[in-house]
């Protein structure tokens, strides 16, 4: 039986309205996070989206130890605060850390575990008992059915309020593949499922000391997965990828955001009743 997630006043699973998670990969300045931020929340509202705001506050598995990460975990926590006060809504982040996980959620709605990090029972069961709604990425590396093995971690730990993502699995080196077989499988843990349509496209260390991305394939594949049966999608998405700070190339234009949501709405709309 599917469970459906509460995040502030929307609902994640079940059948209830498409929810996006979108934003840059990593907190960049202020006035361009709440730009993209706003626009998008401008969007949602329009098309009748659950929006959720995405940043981390910092990247610990970046390609290059001279890549940038962030602001850090106190800066980058007072930019979610302000972010989620002056745009009024939610906010997801990465957490990396068991120590980061108490303040983070003093903060954000959804705490999420990144797909490195997805087997770090410490880690998950940590996420677990914060009372935050825990997301978490299948690793590259991890076949869907495993994840039943995640969903019962948090339940150890105390968490109902469960989100899983795909994110696609290695494929030979520097490349990924999404298995839309992934979606059906993870959804019979009772979790509702969300695609992660830009990291999808990336293609890790592919660019020597940073990921290189296939943007061009992010419509196709999250109209794909939508088709295929998940409750949401989550998406990088900048002004500029060009000048992104993190994941420039896997990144959607924020123009190109309506247009794409209309279609995957309009197919959500006739694949739903079968999502309850």
């Amino acid at each position: 039986m599917m469970n459906k997630v509460k995040v502030r006043d929307f609902t994640i699973g079940g059948g209830s309205p498409l929810v996006l998670m979108a934003g840059p990969c990593v907190l960049e300045e202020m006035e361009r996070c709440l730009l993209i931020g706003r626009t998008i929340k401008e969007i949602t509202a329009r098309l009748g989206i659950p929006y959720i705001f995405k940043a981390s506050f910092d990247k610990a598995n970046r390609s290059s130890f001279n890549s940038f990460r962030g602001p850090g975990l106190k800066k980058g926590l007072e930019m979610l605060q302000a972010i989620k006060e002056e745009l009024d809504v939610p906010v997801v982040t990465d957490v990396h850390k068991e120590s980061q996980i108490a303040p983070a959620a003093k903060v954000v709605d959804v705490l999420q575990i990144p797909a490195f990090l997805c087997r770090q029972t410490d880690l998950i069961y940590a996420a677990a008992k914060s009372g935050c709604v825990v997301n978490v990425k299948k690793g590259q590396f991890l076949a869907p059915r495993d994840m039943g093995n995640v969903v019962d971690k948090l339940h150890e730990g105390g968490c109902s309020d469960i989100l899983l993502t795909e994110r696609g699995a290695s494929f030979g080196y520097n490349n990924l593949v999404v298995d839309m077989r992934s979606f059906p499988i993870m959804r019979t843990f009772g979790a509702p499922v969300i695609f992660d349509a830009t990291h999808s496209v990336q293609l890790p260390g592919g660019a020597g000391t940073s990921s290189g991305g296939n943007r061009e394939f992010v419509e196709p594949l999250a109209r794909a997965a939508v088709a295929a049966g998940v409750d949401g999608l989550f998406m990088e998405v900048h002004d500029n990828p060009e000048e992104a700070l993190c994941d420039g190339p896997n990144s959607l234009y924020l123009d190109k955001l309506e247009e794409l949501l209309k279609e995957v709405l309009a197919i959500y709309n006739v694949v739903k009743g079968k999502l309850v």
